[in-house]
């Protein structure tokens, strides 16, 4: 039996209801699902509400199915999921949801399926289709969602101020809906957001970022962000961005608006397909821009330094929206650190070596620098933007002219850190990365080749220079015995 055939939207709505009237319940498809079908756009998510427990009705539905399923619950929200084919179905029971004060978690009650709607974010999103046999595949519009989807608008079906209140993380979906879907704000909603942005001070940074990493994925990031500005959200969820705004000028001479470059970068990285973390990227590449402005009357504004302070504060930002620590979080930060380094490779007399050290700096992220470096190309002039990136297709052709010359893509010492100790009778510390570190520069700058007997050398020449006396020259015995050994297989 091909299951994801079978396992159609129809029949889970006619499971669901006959899963629902064994109990006595009532059940109704919601939200996001009847949305996109409304708008022609694909969904994996059902969300069924029913008045009662929407538990029972989730063990009910999952015994109907033509095959083992396993029922997830959350009961301390009254939820539970059951994954089918194609398809994540959630039941859940009618409820009324706030916050109280300055808690974070919401205050979660028992209600009616009117009432449930009425505490839905937006219009568009407080469809529901009924799955009762009387009425079964009724769609119902309680708050007019329908006139709101085809005006491209989106407002609360209660008070905003009220809406915005009780749940402030639904300030963020707004401005992710926005984004997505490409629709306007209607006026008093974007007035309540702006008064209730405050309140997203209670709501944990994990929701916040999944908001806004959605938003950032979605086809228009660049405007949900400026609605976001202009609402005063991100002077409460991201400070920094906001400290990108503005103009100054001195003696005539002014710099442009970091904020809405930023956002320009961000829309370039957009078109280019950039993923998640490139988004990011463009997002953070200037950051540190305000901390690092100075004014000098020959240089007029100069920002110096601030891809490196930028870069030591992705790992800060990172830990407060709760993102990832690991290889998500250094690939953003080496974006940030070496998205200036192209630039001075554009120089027709820059040197190999030069080529090389980019190369072996930026390792696996080399591709998503070049596009990075390339979105940040924003000038309105034409001929500018021509000549920045004929001069990056250059570059690139350096790269690639370097890489066919050096055949090798090795650029690491083949001395390690433990050979070190072990020849100088040295324990782990600064003046063992300090070797290291010039060995590599060495290797970089062509001084020696990259086999063994050379290393050792260039590392005695290092060595001896720091004032440091061989102890052992067993590393190097046993690398002989191991090339001996292989000779004679």
């Amino acid at each position: 039996m091909n299951l994801a055939h079978t396992l159609t939207p129809a029949y889970i709505f006619e499971t669901a209801s006959k899963a629902a009237e064994s109990l006595g319940l009532r059940a109704f498809v919601i939200g996001g699902f009847v949305r996109d079908q409304l708008l022609g756009r694909p969904s994996k998510d059902v969300d069924i509400v029913v008045e009662g427990d929407g538990i029972d009705v989730a063990e009910a539905f999952a015994a109907l199915l033509p095959f083992p399923a396993e029922v997830i619950t959350f009961r301390n929200f009254g939820t539970a999921m059951v994954r089918c084919p194609q398809l994540e179905v959630e039941f859940v029971g009618a409820r009324k949801e706030s916050y109280r004060g300055e808690s974070r978690k919401p205050d979660v009650q028992s209600g009616t399926l009117a009432e449930d709607l009425a505490r839905r974010d937006f219009t568009i999103n407080t469809f529901s289709i009924s799955l009762q046999k009387a009425d079964f595949g009724t769609l119902l519009d309680s708050f007019d969602g329908q006139a709101d989807l085809e005006a491209k608008m989106l407002r609360t079906p209660l008070e905003p101020n009220i809406t915005f209140s009780d749940d402030p993380l639904r300030i963020m979906r707004g401005l992710r809906f926005a984004a997505q879907l490409g629709f306007d704000i209607e006026g008093e909603t974007y007035a309540a957001m702006r008064e209730q942005a405050p309140r997203l001070s209670i709501v944990s940074a994990e929701r916040i970022t999944d908001e806004l990493n959605k938003l950032l994925m979605s086809p228009q990031p660049a405007y949900g962000l400026k609605l976001a500005f202009f609402c005063g959200v991100l002077d409460v969820i991201f400070p920094e961005l906001v400290a990108l705004r503005g103009v100054e000028n001195v003696d005539g001479k002014a710099h442009k608006d970091n904020f809405f470059h930023t956002l320009e970068v961000l829309e370039n990285v957009v078109a280019a397909g950039g993923n998640l973390w490139l988004r990011w990227a463009a997002l953070l590449h200037d950051i540190a821009k305000p901390a690092t402005k100075r004014f000098d009357k020959k240089a007029g504004w100069t920002f110096h330094g601030h891809e490196d302070k930028g870069a030591r504060w992705v790992p800060g930002i990172f830990r407060r929206f709760r993102l990832p620590a690991g290889h998500e979080m250094r690939h953003v930060q080496n974006l940030v650190r070496l998205h200036l380094r192209p630039i001075s490779l554009v120089n027709e007399h820059v040197t190999d070596s030069a080529v090389r050290r980019l190369m072996a700096d930026a390792g696996p992220i080399l591709a998503d620098l070049m596009l990075l470096v390339r979105a940040d190309v924003t000038t309105k002039n034409p001929r500018k933007a021509v000549k920045y990136l004929a001069g990056f297709d250059a570059v690139e052709g350096k790269f690639a002219a370097v890489a066919e010359a050096d055949e090798l893509r090795n650029f690491q010492p083949i001395l390690t850190g433990q050979d070190i100790m072990e020849a100088y009778g040295l324990e782990p510390s600064v003046l063992v990365g300090q070797i290291k570190t010039q060995l590599r520069e060495d290797l970089l700058d062509g001084v020696y080749e990259n086999n063994y007997l050379a290393c050792w050398g260039a590392m005695q020449a290092i060595a001896t220079a720091l004032g440091l006396s061989l102890q052992s020259d067993a590393p190097l015995q046993r690398q002989i015995a191991y090339k001996e050994g292989q000779q004679a297989v």
